[in-house]
């Protein structure tokens, strides 16, 4: 039995910046251990759908932590290690290869894993998923190896950039949805049918409202059919149609688990000395005072750094305004805060242009959301103090290019 005084459950993003932050806090060598199902170190995950996947990263660039600083610092990394049973009360977790390893202080940072095809074909060579750096070795492998036909399977982030990255190293490439715009869950219909345009000039076709039927080949994948009955020709799928929060191994330790770990605003689990982070947790948004679950970027980061310093023992609420962005052939933008809530957008700019802001006000016209492409750095400015302050926005100011921006905050 090996004992540890941090122990961190799963090797993405929220595990390199939280060992990050405990080495800035000034653990000693030997504290900290890290299990990690994944095969690679913590990467950061941007590039995995972007640069690195286009071939203009190399695999040392994408490391949150170079390999020599886990060493350097003492840091025991577990890699292809798959944890079969925790036990909370004993502060004990066990491996597949029997080993039990016991912990002062707790970190789950189990992330979450792409949902899956379930038709027909969907275990042939050539469908891929993207999530862990091998997942995007291999599309990247695919493409350079011949791939010139590629359907991509959903209208999400994934998608998206996939698409972008694919169509950009000279692919026909096709994107089938179900939804009738894409990203729905970012973009009013209006801000869909620019970016929708903007993929048809690049060469993406977009089949949206379509379902996936299944997936056909003679020992590999060759084509897609849809419900529809059209067959579309594929060299290689890849199926970015929404992930779902690793839990299963903690369902029965005593964990309150609701769409992910819930954890309160010291992203504490409620359970002496565990806490959750990333993309696991559903944590109380202090910005928002309400449940959230987040699954990004910048909420990996800031969250992991946080626990980091939990796990030290620095108490302090978390409270960080939520930030999103994706780029997408030559485009590139920024989303704060959360759009659920509001009654009315308000834009600024000019949409078909690519140049534009949004503003989403909640009924009492106060600013809960942001959207920004090729906007000044004041609107980019204000679009946090103003969510940050819920300030009340006047909707004409806000659309009036004419008239400083600033003078929209009543």
């Amino acid at each position: 039995m090996t004992h540890y005084t941090y122990l961190i459950l799963g090797g993405g993003m929220v595990a390199g910046y939280a060992a990050k932050e405990l080495v800035e806090q000034a653990i000693r060598p030997g504290q900290l251990c890290i299990l990690s199902a994944d095969s690679a170190l913590p990467v950061e995950r941007p590039p995995l759908s972007k640069k690195f996947l286009a071939g203009q990263k190399d695999e040392d660039s994408v490391y949150i932590n170079k390999p020599p600083f886990y060493q350097q610092h003492g840091i025991d990394v577990r890699l292809n290690t798959a944890v079969t049973h925790v036990d909370l009360p004993k502060r004990l977790l066990r491996t597949a290869s029997g080993e039990e390893i016991t912990y002062d202080r707790l970190l789950i940072a189990t992330g979450t894993r792409p949902k899956k095809l379930h038709v027909p074909g969907a275990d042939l060579p050539g469908l891929f998923y993207l999530r862990w750096l091998e997942d995007s070795k291999r599309i990247r492998a695919a493409w350079q190896g011949g791939a010139r036909r590629a359907v991509i399977i959903g209208g999400g982030y994934i998608g998206t950039e996939v698409a972008a990255v694919l169509s950009d190293r000279g692919l026909d490439v096709t994107m089938v949805f179900p939804d009738e715009h894409l990203l729905t869950r970012v973009f009013t219909p209006e801000m869909a049918v620019f970016f929708e345009g903007y993929y048809r000039t690049r060469g993406v076709r977009l089949l949206p409202q379509k379902r996936l039927a299944r997936l056909e080949g003679t020992g590999r994948l060759e084509r897609v059919v849809l419900e529809s009955g059209e067959s579309l020709p594929a060299d290689l799928v890849v199926a970015g149609i929404g992930v779902e929060p690793v839990t299963d191994i903690l369902e029965a330790t005593g964990l309150r688990i609701d769409d992910g770990i819930v954890v309160d605003e010291y992203l504490a689990t409620g359970i002496d000395d565990v806490f959750a982070a990333g993309d696991v947790a559903r944590f109380n948004d202090l910005v928002f005072d309400k449940p959230r679950r987040l699954e990004h970027w910048d909420n990996a980061v800031s969250q992991g750094v946080y626990a980091g310093r939990a796990l030290s023992g620095r108490r302090e609420p978390y409270k960080h305004l939520s930030y999103f962005f994706s780029d997408e052939f030559d485009l590139s933008w920024e989303l704060w805060g959360d759009p659920k809530d509001a009654q009315q957008v308000v834009y600024r700019g000019q949409i078909p242009a690519g140049k534009f802001s949004a503003w989403w006000l909640d009924k009492a016209r106060q600013l809960v959301c942001a959207f920004l492409m090729a906007r000044p750095d004041d609107e980019r400015d204000l679009a946090q103090t103003w969510i940050r302050q819920r300030a009340k926005l006047s909707p004409q100011t806000l659309a009036d290019e004419s008239q400083p921006i600033n003078r929209a905050a009543s």
